[in-house]
């Protein structure tokens, strides 16, 4: 570590230049954030207790699929800029800051499972020897910090001892796929703090990614959590309120795609997140809408408007096969389908609440035989549904024989498919776009039967 390694020639003051730090989690937020802060100069130590996956790093193999990772880690690692290590007591008196990027799984009436953030916040007080600041990077719900703030200082009263300490809020907003460029070019990066000096610190930390803006927002802590929270529910809001626009389009004969346009050019309105489909899945979207309902409800408050984009949700999962078993007359048993696509969105194997497990148990249930294609995410679904479906070599073998094509997931090698192939493999010719990529009039032209969302 630099601080280690050059501390006995500095001053306090240069020493605050160098910018040493631990990410304790090495699942997708720990991982990218600590690759991407190596990445711009600093000195990190990506901390977790799983001694298999530690291992594994080192030798700069990555347990989760984002492009340009893998290359990234190998190159900051062999730099030196990049560590590894099982505890946080290994790394912790060379570190500035100290990131809990721990899961938050959540649990069965909706809340966040915290359990593993109080344990890096116990771990953080048994372990802390000088001032260091304490960031939540994980998605956690509102009053969190205060707890952690406690936490720590319970821990520092059983050691009997007294050392200053910090803690912020820095939420995540990274995509998955697109995760490296959201951090190294953030559109924005929220801290919540009422500390002057951890202020400094996390304005020291960032201003490499701001050099052509300056983008921090600076709140107190619980605006800091909330705005999470609150982020991803107005982009899921967004998404449920276009697939319902598409359900009415179909019955009043309306293009949702044309709606899409025509309200996206207003400017208050604007385009993004507005593409029906056939759901969202993923680890953030359907966890943070059914935290924040939970945090409501735990506040004696009501929150209506989310627990309808919950549900529209639920229901555009299995619109496809509804669609589907309305184009067989009902019976759809002994059908094949194939599926294009597993993973809940592309450039991802995340399975998490992926629309393709809804489609995939429900065609099972209804007694169809089901051929799934996916360019990542194969091995992922098959830990998830094993061999209760078959995994084909590529999107034209699953199509064999296919009484009919679900495409479930965008991934770019299904956007510009053979329709002459398909035609020649599959038993019956019909197309179920679940994301509205296709030319409905040229795959008609094809000789298919074509579906899309509204």
């Amino acid at each position: 570590m630099l601080y280690a390694r050059y501390s006995f020639c500095l001053s306090e003051a240069e020493i605050f230049w160098i910018m040493n730090i631990a990410i304790v989690g090495t699942g997708y937020v720990g991982l990218v954030s600590g690759v991407c802060f190596a990445e711009m100069g600093a000195d990190v130590t990506c901390v977790d207790i799983d001694k298999d996956k530690i291992e594994a790093l080192r030798r700069g193999e990555v347990p989760i699929y984002e492009p340009g990772l893998e290359e990234m880690l190998r190159r900051n690692t062999e730099a030196g800029r990049l560590h590894f290590a099982t505890s946080l007591e290994e790394c912790i008196d060379s570190v500035q800051v100290v990131f809990s990027a721990v899961g938050t799984p959540p649990m069965a009436d909706g809340g966040a499972d915290l359990s593993q953030v109080w344990a890096v916040a116990r771990a953080f007080g048994r372990a802390v020897k000088r001032y260091t600041l304490l960031v939540t990077k994980s998605t956690v719900p509102v009053g969190t910090a205060e707890r952690i703030d406690a936490i720590v200082r319970e821990e520092l009263e059983l050691r009997g001892e007294q050392v200053e300490f910090g803690v912020a809020s820095n939420p995540e907003f990274l995509k998955e796929g697109a995760a490296i460029k959201d951090f190294m070019m953030p559109d924005r990066v929220v801290v919540g703090t009422r500390s002057e000096r951890a202020r400094k610190i996390m304005s020291r930390l960032y201003k490499p990614f701001m050099l052509s803006g300056e983008r921090m927002i600076f709140t107190d802590i619980r605006s800091a959590e909330m705005i999470k929270y609150a982020a991803n529910s107005m982009l899921a809001t967004r998404i449920s309120f276009i697939n319902e626009i598409a359900a009415l389009c179909e019955k009043v004969g309306a293009d949702v795609n044309m709606v899409r346009k025509g309200i996206g050019a207003d400017s208050r309105i604007g385009k993004k997140f507005l593409y029906a489909g056939c759901g969202f899945g993923g680890s953030c979207f359907p966890k943070d809408l059914r935290a924040l309902i939970r945090t409501a409800e735990e506040c004696g408050s009501d929150m209506p408007l989310l627990r309808a984009v919950e549900q529209i949700n639920e229901r555009q999962k299995g619109i496809l096969v509804d669609k589907f078993v309305a184009h067989a007359g009902g019976d759809v048993k002994g059908k094949r389908v194939a599926l294009w696509g597993l993973s809940f969105k592309p450039e991802t194997d995340d399975m998490r609440e992926a629309p393709s497990l809804v489609v995939i148990e429900r065609l099972l249930k209804l007694g169809c035989e089901v051929r799934v294609y996916d360019p990542i995410a194969m091995d992922s679904c098959r830990s998830v549904v094993g061999e209760r479906v078959t995994y084909c070599n590529d999107k034209y073998d699953a199509a064999l024989g296919a009484d009919a094509l679900m495409l479930i997931t965008e991934w770019k090698e299904f956007r510009m498919p053979s329709y002459a192939v398909l035609r020649s493999v599959m038993h019956e010719p019909t197309i179920f776009d679940g994301r509205n990529i296709y030319d409905g009039e040229e795959a008609r032209e094809q000789g298919f039967t074509y579906y899309k969302i509204g």
